[in-house]
């Protein structure tokens, strides 16, 4: 029948290839048109010219759940089993950016852990948009780098649920994978050393010129110079200000003649009223 797996397939994680694809979806691509006219009798050699042909990566959508091309030719390619020199060679083309989600999809589901660290990562360099249709029909873009960051740590993508996957820093221990360095930080030492570079020179080439006198300028450090004599002149024409003392001041002339004057105003103010008041008795 059309829909088994080649003869001369090798079991993947201990499993007909066909079945890391749920057997919902399994049978759903089974029944569509896109399989049954598309992918009728396809080898290895003419699924590159269908791959060629995407416009979009996407799982499944619909109420009814329909495929979408990119996961029939998933299948596909898990029913035929091509080399890995093909699925390699798939992930390098760079002219086709659908071809190249394939392959690394196709890469995740039946590579080792170390195969999918080694081919993947270097992906995240490329930054084109790629359209890939969610659940309800709708399109959406998304970045390449985005889709293998999905692939790496994602459970589940394209409606497909993932292989499980090694953590990285575990086969680093073991060394048998390298220290994964970033594309950023290599650019940033090259910033780094450029700059040095440019600095060590400019130091070189500039000539110490004599700086200018500077007018109007005052070092707050220095100590005042003495006032000039033109501004001496000026300070000596105004009264020169008194020190306070602590001591009390003594009480002005005025006051002491006021004090001096009110013990007599009373004393004759008594004598009138003496005065009046024997006038006033018989």
């Amino acid at each position: 029948m059309a829909n088994r797996t080649v003869k001369d397939a090798h079991s993947i994680h201990g499993t007909n290839p066909q079945y890391l694809i749920e057997k919902i979806i399994r049978t759903r691509i089974y029944e569509s048109k896109y399989w049954k006219e598309e992918c009728f009798g396809l080898t290895a050699e003419l699924v590159v010219d269908k791959a060629m042909e995407l416009k979009y990566i996407g799982g499944v959508y619909g109420g009814n759940i329909k495929p979408s091309p990119f996961l029939c030719l998933t299948l596909k390619m898990l029913q035929i089993q091509p080399e890995k020199d093909i699925i390699v060679e798939f992930i390098k083309n760079e002219d086709f950016k659908y071809v190249r989600l394939l392959g690394a999809l196709y890469m995740r589901l039946t590579g080792s852990a170390i195969d999918c660290y080694k081919y993947l990562e270097p992906l995240y360099n490329d930054y084109r948009k790629v359209k890939r249709q969610k659940r309800d029909g709708e399109f959406e873009l998304i970045h390449v780098d985005e889709f293998m960051d999905e692939l790496l740590h994602e459970e589940r993508v394209c409606d497909i649920i993932l292989p499980r996957l090694q953590k990285r820093y575990v086969l680093e221990e073991a060394e048998m994978l390298d220290t994964r360095v970033s594309a950023l930080e290599e650019d940033m030492d090259d910033v780094d050393t450029s700059e040095d570079e440019d600095e060590d020179e400019d130091k070189g080439d500039r000539v110490p010129s004599p700086e200018p006198p500077r007018r109007g300028y005052r070092d707050l450090d220095r100590p005042r110079r003495s006032p000039s004599p033109r501004y001496r002149r000026s300070r000596s024409k105004t009264p020169r200000r008194r020190s306070r003392s602590p001591k009390r001041r003594s009480p002005s002339p005025r006051r002491e003649r006021h004090r001096s004057k009110s013990p007599r105003r009373h004393r004759s103010r008594s004598r009138d009223r003496r005065h009046r008041s024997r006038s006033k008795s018989p």
